[in-house]
């Protein structure tokens, strides 16, 4: 049986239960229209010597009977005898043994000559002329005429309506399963072609099967979508790499063979000292990155975010003052929170990187930090060369730089965003940006107080 499709099986299915089903109804059909075929014609005997009875009358003191009384009617045979059992009036049909005793008060079933007859016998006192009987006599032949003829119609109808229910059940399922077919074979041409780009395309339904073709179109995008951002990240991976890669090896090879005094040779390896601090920045803050696709705990603790900012914005002071640029800070004192020290410096420190590295020389990042409701609103706003319309969505993506040449400091390779995003989104909080070209950019970002 497992080795059947579906459609078989549920085709199988409901012809067995169409066929039970046509079964049962047949059989109590039959039975049923025998009953009531027989119940009908015992009572139309009951009845016509019941009404030959009513016709008995005497006439100048002679038994007469009605003339309106048929004695053969809807097939019941009418007869009155005397005590005698001689025939007064009416008459037995053909086949019929005219010596059956006379029983009062029930139907009898006698059988003669191959004949089923019921007989049903009233006794009834006429004065001088002493008891009377009167005999109803009903052949068997209508009703087993209608119950063979209801049996025939059952059997002649049973294999159509078990062809009907089988040719149904098995168009009914191939219909249902058709989007079943359709989404294999959309995993097929996926998994031979690699192609991920291939949908099932069913549209929206409201049956179960359906909702799950939607569902895999649904899944198949966001597949795409995360493959295609691996591809994108391996490339850029890659290209940030080969830069200091490319410088160190350059810098090594030009010592080996050119450096002949130590002064030239310490500057080589000043060159490949700084290249290595950048890649092992790239290489930090994709680890960190890291965590979100990994989606790694964090190590949460109770943080005084005020002083861990006014520590950032000193640290990032020295920075600053070397372009020329002054840090503001407009911090609440003693704002808590709960969340991964770490991670939060990160940050602080990307933010206020960020303003140094676009601002202008003589120009100012304010850092502000206060309470509103249940959360704690940070903002880094510098009056630097700012951010135009078209790239204020593209920041938060990974390698993005709107002018790779004059890339943030601690960045260098368009991860500082992106990480900022995500560690307030990983401590449930929000972040977004304002800007307009030539007046600066304003970072806004909001995280959850922590409880009283």
């Amino acid at each position: 049986m497992k080795k059947l499709s579906i459609k078989l099986r549920v085709t199988l299915w409901i012809t067995f239960l169409m066929l039970l089903l046509v079964g049962v109804v047949s059989i109590f059909m039959l039975l049923a229209g025998g009953y009531m075929v027989q119940t009908t014609t015992l009572r139309q005997l009951a009845e016509a010597v019941e009404h030959g009875i009513e016709a008995i009358y005497f006439d100048d003191d002679e038994l007469a009977v009605n003339d309106e009384l048929d004695f053969f009617n809807a097939g019941v045979y009418l007869a009155v005898y005397d005590e005698n059992a001689d025939l007064l009036y009416g008459g037995m049909p053909s086949g019929f043994d005219r010596n059956t005793s006379f029983a009062e008060g029930n139907i009898r079933v006698i059988k003669a000559n191959g004949v089923t007859w019921h007989v049903f016998d009233s006794r009834i006192n006429a004065g001088p002329y002493g008891d009377v009987w009167v005999r109803g006599v009903l052949p068997d032949t209508g009703a087993n005429a209608t119950f063979g003829m209801l049996f025939t119609l059952a059997l002649s109808a049973l294999p159509f309506l078990i062809i009907l229910a089988a040719v149904g059940g098995y168009l009914i399922t191939r219909r249902a399963f058709r989007p079943v077919q359709q989404i294999n074979a959309a995993a097929e041409r996926i998994s031979e072609g690699r192609d991920l780009t291939q949908r099932i395309n069913l549209g929206r339904g409201d049956d179960e099967i359906y909702r799950l073709a939607y569902t895999f179109d649904r899944m198949f995008d966001r597949l795409q979508d995360s493959f295609d951002k691996e591809k994108q990240f391996t490339a850029n991976v890659s290209h940030e790499l080969r830069t200091p890669t490319a410088a160190i090896i350059a810098q090594s090879e030009y010592a080996l063979e050119n450096a002949h005094t130590v002064e030239e040779a310490q500057a080589a390896l000043e060159m490949v000292l700084q290249q290595a601090q950048t890649m092992s920045g790239i290489i930090a803050q994709l680890l960190t990155l890291a965590r979100d696709d990994s989606r790694q705990q964090l190590n949460l603790e109770t943080i005084n975010l005020s002083e861990l900012t006014e520590i950032v914005a000193q640290e990032q002071a020295e920075l600053a003052a070397g372009k020329d640029i002054k840090i503001v800070t407009r911090i609440t004192p003693n704002l808590l929170l709960n969340g991964d020290q770490t991670l939060l410096i990160r940050l602080l420190i990307n933010l206020i990187a960020n303003g140094i590295s676009y601002g202008h020389p003589g120009g100012t990042v304010w850092v502000e930090l206060y309470r509103s409701g249940d959360d704690i609103v940070g903002r880094v706003r510098d009056d630097g060369i700012g951010i135009a319309a078209e790239h204020i969505e593209k920041i938060w993506e990974r390698f993005y730089q709107v002018d790779p040449v004059r890339s943030p400091v601690g960045s260098g390779a368009g991860l500082g965003l992106p990480m900022v995003r995500w560690i307030v989104h990983a401590h449930g909080g929000r972040v977004k940006v304002q800007s307009e070209p030539g007046r600066g950019s304003i970072f806004t970002f909001t995280l959850p107080a922590a409880l009283n």
